[in-house]
């Protein structure tokens, strides 16, 4: 039986409201398998969901919504690009792993509202600017089934920021160490 198909505003709600769970369920999760797990599929739920945004839903929307609306998306991507490769290469024995997926869930719930929103955020604004969301919601389910199989075969793509630019950053000296100077 083939899956309904769903427009490009459903089909985003459905990956946020499938995130939200996820780290609902991390909150909850005492055991270091189980976190290590679901930090997994979170840093992947999010990896596909903002490549897919990127790739499709952003452009499409450029010159159609708000353009601070459409600039402070990508900046808040490129924020969540860190955390989730800060993530993805910690375990939940390392110190600050708990730390770094609470403020990756609260990142996301701040640009889930800002997408959401009912008449001012960019889903709405998309919607009534005419986009067609079936159209763009067939290719974004495409490309996500694409990138799904990508990184099952070859893990996670290194994170590409958009809007951080001009910069060198460097490992400072890690907290326990520095403490201990």
């Amino acid at each position: 039986m083939a899956a309904a198909k769903q427009d490009a505003v459903a089909l985003l709600k459905a990956d946020h409201r499938k995130v939200e769970d996820l780290f609902e369920k991390f909150e909850s999760a005492r055991k270091a398998e189980r976190k290590a797990a679901l930090a997994k599929e979170i840093c992947t739920e999010l990896t596909v969901h903002a490549i897919i945004e990127e790739e499709i839903f952003y452009p499409a929307c450029k010159g159609e919504i708000e353009e601070n609306l459409l600039h402070e998306a990508y900046v808040e991507h490129d924020g969540a690009k860190v955390l989730i490769a800060e993530i993805d290469a910690s375990t939940p024995e390392d110190e600050f792993f708990d730390a770094k997926v609470k403020v990756l869930s609260e990142h996301i719930k701040h640009h889930v509202h800002e997408e959401e929103m009912r008449s001012e955020g960019m889903f709405a604004q998309a919607k009534a600017a005419g986009l067609d969301v079936d159209d763009l919601g067939e290719r974004l389910a495409m490309r996500k089934k694409e990138l799904m199989a990508e990184i099952e075969s070859n893990g996670l793509p290194a994170p590409e920021t958009r809007s951080f630019t001009g910069h060198t950053l460097e490992q400072g000296t890690p907290i326990e160490r520095a403490a201990a100077e």
